[in-house]
């Protein structure tokens, strides 16, 4: 079986091959890229032309077909150019999962202007700095956002606003619905090169401030390629094997996608989304996570697959619609943005008979996936994240920066066209993570005799919480602007169903009572709901430190009980 992939892998990405893979000197770095990819995500848009009477996104009661989205993209965009918007501006979307979340980012990148990818969670102070940073001449907002944004308005005046989905009018802020929407008007005539920017999505930073991560056109696009390769791979390897025909191939239904995590994340966004519209597929939002919820949609939009954080997988699996709703559409059920255990890959694989388990490892600095695994190749290694995708040169590096042999555990660092350009107005940071091409990826990894990769740790001081990165420095920040506050740390607690929560350990200042509540409702107001520690423990000894200065969290961690946390 090992044996057909790596040779169905050299065939599909060999010379003349639909994924050949070519090398490129891009910004001085030879890089691995698909040759045959477009060269830009306006290019991927305007070929979905051809789906145009399929029906493309469903949102509750709401459809649009490929042609009435495509409209509908092109009037947001002329309306922008008019507003002067014109290629490498920088518009930004702040919104939940609504459709126009889609058709915005469609419309703004096929005009050569670059999308920023607000966190919907993100607090007032949070939105400030994201503005600040990146500058948008446009910000899209839903009502929540557009409140929040509007307690703060004097510190970010500059951008102009527009709402959508609004439940009331506000001053000095556009209606998408009455005016973008019925605006009219054709996609503007642009020259994009495919090394521009395309999206900068925010990932936390462990300065205590998220850097804003510059995806362009070559990197978004050659992600979408990865995710389809690895599907062709798959399929082209069970053919081999006898295990499935052409003519079982060609049957296969249009895609139908149920997109569950945020359209802000290359989780929901390049590696659900996208791929999925290229396949002139149809994408199902939620307004919220819910799995009963879930299983209704995959029972009456006939979902293929539907991917999110592992609880996700878990808690539709153990849901007691489950066996009451009719999932035999499903062919994938897949995770992301966390390892999926490996007996989540058992329960999917006995637990769904027309589904396969399947994953992705990946970065938001690297447009999306790195590896893919799925199907038979992930029952028989669960703990894997799969081989590399075919954009990617992957070494595993000791601590002196040198190369390990199979087996053999280091950090692992990549080089490819998906790699981002860099951290917007952060080059010493960019400088740090990427160094002569190759991004370090801060995860300890190894990597087998086949090439497939595992990762076994985090070198960076991060909890993983239900698929968000929460960085540990940010959140000690925040409690540090407590005045109250000698000393913090926090750390990842293990949680069942997120993987981890955040947990704080902290020491008040002489003569100052602290509450954990107290805490909470501080933290509250300057960082988003998901990095507010769950667990706090308050003490009155100095935390434990290094020769170094430096808190021993692991040690740490383990003289602490949950059960004692407040």
């Amino acid at each position: 079986m090992y044996a057909e992939l790596k040779q169905v892998r050299a065939e599909m990405t060999g010379p003349g091959a639909e994924f050949e893979i070519t090398r490129e000197n891009v910004r001085g770095v030879p890089i691995l890229t698909h040759r045959n990819a477009p060269r830009s995500l306006r290019d991927v848009w305007l070929d979905t032309a051809q789906f145009a009477e399929r029906e493309y996104l469903v949102y509750e009661h709401q459809r649009w077909t490929y042609a009435e989205a495509h409209a509908e993209v092109a009037s947001i965009a002329s309306w922008l150019a008019e507003q002067g918007v014109t290629p490498g501006d920088r518009v930004a979307i702040a919104m939940r999962n609504y459709p126009e979340h889609m058709l915005l980012y469609w419309a703004i990148t096929s005009m050569g202007a670059v999308v920023v990818g607000m966190n919907a969670w993100w607090v007032g102070p949070e939105m400030v700095y994201g503005i600040q940073d990146s500058q948008p001449k446009v910000v899209f907002a839903d009502q929540e956002r557009l409140d929040r944004l509007m307690e703060v308005r004097d510190q970010v005046p500059e951008p102009l606003l527009v709402g959508v989905r609004m439940n009331r009018p506000m001053p000095q802020v556009v209606s998408y619905e009455q005016v973008v929407r019925p605006h009219g008007g054709s996609l503007p005539e642009v020259d994009i090169d495919t090394d521009d920017d395309a999206c900068i999505f925010y990932t936390s930073g462990t300065t205590g401030r998220p850097k804003g991560a510059q995806q362009t056109h070559r990197g978004c696009v050659n992600n979408i390629w990865n995710v389809l390769f690895g599907a062709a791979s798959s399929a082209q390897v069970q053919i081999r094997l006898g295990k499935l025909t052409q003519a079982d191939l060609e049957a296969m239904p249009i895609p139908v996608t149920l997109v569950t995590t945020p359209l802000f994340h290359v989780t929901a966004m390049n590696c659900g989304a996208q791929p999925c519209t290229v396949n002139g597929g149809k994408i199902v939002l939620m307004y919220k996570w819910d799995a009963a919820e879930a299983l209704r949609l995959i029972e009456v939009e006939r979902v293929t697959g539907m991917s999110g954080v592992p609880v996700m997988a878990r808690e539709v699996l153990a849901h007691p619609d489950f066996h009451r709703r009719d999932t035999s559409s499903l062919l994938a059920l897949a995770g992301g943005g966390a390892q999926v255990q490996p007996d989540l890959v058992a329960a999917i694989e006995n637990g769904v008979p027309t589904a396969r388990p399947g994953t992705g490892y990946g970065m938001t600095e690297t447009c999306g996936i790195i590896t893919s695994v799925a199907g038979d190749f992930f029952v028989d290694r669960p703990a894997s994240a799969g081989p590399q995708c075919p954009t990617f040169d992957v070494e595993i590096r000791d601590l002196d920066g040198k190369p390990l042999p199979a087996g053999e555990v280091g950090e692992m660092v990549v080089r490819g066209a998906p790699v981002i350009r860099g951290y917007l107005n952060r080059p010493d940071a960019t400088a740090d993570t990427i160094r002569d091409g190759w991004l370090h990826t801060g995860d300890l990894a190894r990597m087998d005799e086949d090439g497939f990769i595992y990762i076994v740790d985090r070198l960076k001081d991060m909890v993983l919480r239900g698929g968000e990165n929460v960085y540990c420095a940010e959140v000690e920040s925040a409690i540090f602007h407590h005045g109250g506050v000698a000393e913090c740390t926090v750390f990842g607690v293990d949680d069942e169903r997120l993987g981890e929560e955040v947990g704080a350990c902290v020491v008040p200042k002489a003569g100052v009572e602290l509450t954990a509540d107290e805490l909470r409702r501080h933290c509250a107001a300057l960082i988003a709901k998901h990095k507010v520690p769950r667990y706090i423990w308050i003490r009155d000894e100095p935390l434990p430190r290094n020769a170094n200065g430096k808190f021993l969290k692991r040690e740490l961690r383990a003289q602490l009980s949950s059960e004692d946390a407040a």
